[in-house]
């Protein structure tokens, strides 16, 4: 890598030239964006009467990463920062269309004609002395590049007639600098564009190759800097669709491939669609991490008809990926699925994503029972191993990794293939170690109430053969959270180590939760008595509340938490 700051004048000068990759996404910024960088630009500009000041007021326009070509030094390849410099392009070119229609003034008229030439051959690039067709310094992409070439020639919005939305956000940006811009002559108009230009800073970031680029874009966007990892997959995967100019697909399938792209990445978003990726990579081949799946991709993706493959399972998986999102997806509105949403919504709940590797691929592998079978599965074991053993992660997806690859290539066919694996029984806490576990488990009520109260009630649900919805209960602290003199005085100053153990927690409904307030044991019982609970009214059995009877609660709880999520392995 090669990091550097430099102004948008200094990234534009000389004979560089940037190529916008034949395959990354089309412009996009639109008049929120614009109406932001034209707030920074006035910024820039404000009581700027002193030229020698003019580097003290910068704007920081974030990392533009670049990929050298390997023959000539001076062009590059956009890996990430297309948007800003084409969105800069046509502030620059807008500000030439105001020179070119300035009042005819005999004194001045030649002066413009320089400055125009001299901007052009700044910012923008050349025009050929005999057909005026015009050789940028910014090649854009295959769906833009002929429209900007045609407003980097004419320095006139575009004809209004069959454009594409991303060749009309194109011409719209135009026009709105062409507002904005106000000077009255080619004098005032050069130092407004010196000015900006001089004043947008950009940290620029050269690579050698599309891994580096990826190395750089998983490192930054960890550090919080959000680069768009998708467009460089995008990139590389569309680019081996064309093998040494032989195209596989033609261009309309080309073009819905494209369509496709840009609709999973909408429906995913851009963070969710690079763990999107990895998940159905994953489900193909040998487990990989985020740092290193593009390196995966690039060794395993090689051949233009591997790469059509690919994109069109890509496409084809994104729905179901998004569906196991969110449990209330259309995908689930099959009554043979209906039963999969306590199942999803869990895993939403408590941020639990492995079980995706599974079940993103067996999907269409399995029938809906089948399926249903596997999530339920999935879910016990995730209750067990992940909410409260809190055993490794990566151990899990290394066995749901082998699992799933077993279930592409057609060797696990059932839901109980899936459980009986040694792999999967390995990893499934028995009775024993969960309940001991359990016994002692705490968690902090005021930032996990829905988790606690999720859990409470698939006990409770269990008890009493029900199927009520965690949100129809409220959480009860038997010794209160917000402890009274009366309280700390009957637990024996030990109401601290026990508020947050989950056998001081119970179920109620609202009202009755309101009535308990921080009342005493002996004033709650009555309630817990008369409560719809079972977990409550089996408090209220207890004679007092101290810390030996809460030792035997959990104890129990802890017993009927092994019956509520139970594999049977007989």
């Amino acid at each position: 890598m090669e990091p550097s700051n430099q102004t948008f004048k200094a990234l534009m000068g000389n004979s560089v030239k940037y190529n916008v990759p034949h395959f990354q996404r089309d412009y996009s910024w639109d008049k929120e964006q614009w109406e932001e960088l034209w707030e920074d630009i006035e910024n820039l500009n404000e009581e700027e009467e002193d030229i020698e000041n003019l580097n003290e007021e910068e704007h920081y326009m974030g990392y533009i990463v670049l990929q050298r070509n390997e023959k000539d030094k001076n062009n590059f390849v956009i890996i990430d920062g297309q948007q800003r410099l084409i969105t800069l392009s046509l502030l620059i070119l807008s500000a030439m269309h105001k020179i070119q229609n300035l009042p005819n003034d005999n004194e001045n008229t030649e002066d413009n004609k320089i400055r125009l030439n001299e901007i052009r051959r700044g910012f923008i690039g050349t025009l050929s002395p005999t057909t005026l067709a015009p050789y940028n310094k910014l090649v854009l992409n295959r769906n833009n590049n002929t429209k900007f070439k045609k407003l980097t020639e004419d320095l006139q919005p575009l004809v209004n007639r069959n454009l594409t939305k991303t060749d009309k956000l194109m011409s719209d940006c135009f026009e709105f600098f062409c507002k904005k811009i106000t000077h009255d002559s080619g004098l005032n108009i050069a130092k407004f564009i010196e000015r900006t230009a001089d004043g947008m800073l950009f940290t620029k970031i050269v690579v050698d190759n599309n891994l580096n680029a990826y190395k750089v874009f998983e490192t930054l966007n960890a550090r919080g800097v959000q680069l768009s990892t998708p467009d460089l997959l995008k990139n590389y995967l569309f680019s081996k669709v064309v093998d040494n100019n032989q195209r596989t697909v033609d261009e309309s399938e080309l073009n819905d491939m494209d369509e496709k792209w840009s609709g999973i990445i909408s429906e995913l978003g851009e963070r969710n669609f690079t763990d999107f990726v990895r998940y159905y990579h994953n489900t193909h081949y040998s487990l990989v991490t985020k740092k290193k799946l593009f390196a995966s991709i690039r060794d395993k993706i090689q051949q233009p008809k591997e790469t059509v493959d690919y994109l069109r399972n890509l496409s084809k998986y994104a729905p179901i990926y998004a569906a196991l999102n969110d449990a209330e997806d259309k995908l689930w509105g099959n009554p043979n699925y209906d039963s999969v949403k306590p199942y999803l919504k869990a895993f939403k709940l408590f941020n639990i994503k492995q079980p995706f590797l599974l079940l993103l691929t067996a999907y269409d592998k399995f029938s809906p029972d089948e399926f249903v079978k596997l999530a339920k599965y999935l879910y016990i074991l995730s209750i067990r191993y992940n909410v409260i053993i809190h055993s490794s992660p990566n151990e899990q997806e290394k066995t749901y990794n082998t699992l799933a690859m077993k279930i592409s290539s057609g060797e696990l066919e059932r839901a109980s293939h899936i459980k009986n694996q040694p792999e999967f029984k390995q990893l499934y806490p028995n009775d024993q170690a969960f309940q001991s576990v359990l016994k002692y488990h705490t968690m902090p009520s005021r930032q996990s109430n829905k988790k606690i109260r999720f859990l409470l009630t698939e006990v409770e649900n269990k008890l009493a053969n029900t199927a009520s919805d965690y949100n129809t209960w409220t959480l009860e602290h038997i010794a209160p959270y917000n402890i009274t003199e009366e309280w700390e005085r009957y637990y024996q100053e030990q109401h601290r180590q026990a508020v947050d153990r989950l056998g001081n927690m119970t179920l109620l409904i609202k009202e009755d939760n309101k009535n308990c307030g921080t009342q005493l044991f002996n004033e709650k019982k009555a309630i817990y008595q008369n409560s719809l609970s079972k977990l409550s009214q089996k408090i209220s059995e207890y004679a007092e509340w101290d810390s030996e009877t809460l030792e035997s609660h959990q104890d129990w709880l802890a017993k009927q938490a092994v019956n509520t999520w139970s594999i049977n392995y007989e």
